[in-house]
C-alpha cells in the first residue's frame, strides 16, 4: 500500500458515525474511499454541497472544491458558497481533513503558501481550521528531499495557530493533548528511534502506544 493510501485509510478510521466532514483538496479527498461500512458520515464540499461521494464514483458534471470531477450520494444538498461557509464558520462541521506543508509541536499549521512561489490563494483552509470542531492534518511524514514536515516551529506563513487536533502520516498518528504533541500510533515498519530521526518536533509517547491501525 502506498503512503497516501495508508494515510487516507488511517484518517477514515478516525471518523465517527454521524460526522459532517470537510475534505481538503489533494490527498484528503481519498479519505471518502475508505470510510468503514459500519459508520455513516456526510462529506461537505466547500464549493457548495453536502453529500460528496467517493472519488471512484464520479459525475463529470460535478466537481469538488479542488475542481476534480466527483460524485454525490442520494439525498445530497446543493447550495451557494455563502451558505457553505456559513456552515463552516458557524461550527457545524465536525471534522476537517486538510493537507499540510508543515505542522509544528505547538499545533500550528502552514499549508497555503511556499514563500517565493505563486499560489492561486489560500482557499477555505483558514476558515476550516478555525470553524471545524476537529482538525486532522493528513500529510506524508517527510518532504521529497527527506526534510521533516513536523517541526519545532513552522517556517512558512501560518494558516492557523494552535488549531491542529491530530496529524496522520504514513508512519504515525499524533494527537495534541493539553498543548502537547503525543504519539498515539506508529507504523510497525519503523522503530521509535527511526521515527525520532524523521521528526524534528518534540513529542511524548502515549502510555498506550499502538501500531498503525491500517497495517
Amino acid at each position: 500500500m502506498d503512503a497516501k493510501s495508508i494515510i487516507a485509510r488511517s484518517v477514515a478510521l478516525e471518523l465517527n458515525d454521524g460526522d459532517v466532514v470537510n475534505l481538503g483538496i489533494g490527498l484528503p479527498t481519498q479519505v471518502a474511499n475508505y470510510v468503514p461500512e459500519a459508520i455513516e458520515v456526510t462529506f461537505q464540499s466547500e464549493n457548495g454541497f453536502l453529500g460528496l461521494g467517493a472519488i471512484t464514483d464520479i459525475d463529470t458534471n460535478l466537481v469538488n472544491a479542488g475542481g476534480q470531477p466527483c460524485g454525490m450520494v442520494p439525498g445530497a444538498a446543493m447550495f451557494d458558497s455563502a451558505f457553505s461557509f456559513a456552515l463552516i464558520r458557524g461550527g457545524h462541521v465536525d471534522v476537517c481533513v486538510l493537507g499540510g506543508l508543515q505542522v509544528d509541536e505547538h499545533a500550528n499549521l502552514a499549508n497555503w503558501v511556499v514563500p517565493g512561489k505563486m499560489v492561486p490563494g489560500m482557499g477555505g483552509a483558514m476558515d476550516l481550521v478555525v470553524g471545524a470542531k476537529k482538525v486532522i492534518i493528513a500529510l506524508e511524514h517527510c518532504a521529497k528531499n527527506g526534510a521533516p514536515k513536523l517541526l519545532h516551529e513552522c517556517t512558512y506563513p501560518l494558516t492557523a495557530a494552535n488549531k491542529v487536533s491530530m496529524v496522520v502520516t504514513e508512519l504515525a498518528v499524533f494527537e495534541f493533548i493539553d498543548q502537547q504533541m503525543v504519539l498515539r500510533e506508529i507504523s510497525p515498519d519503523i522503530t521509535l528511534d527511526e521515527l525520532l530521526q524523521k521528526t524534528e518536533a518534540n513529542f511524548i509517547v502515549s502510555d498506550d502506544l499502538q501500531p498503525l491501525k491500517v497495517h
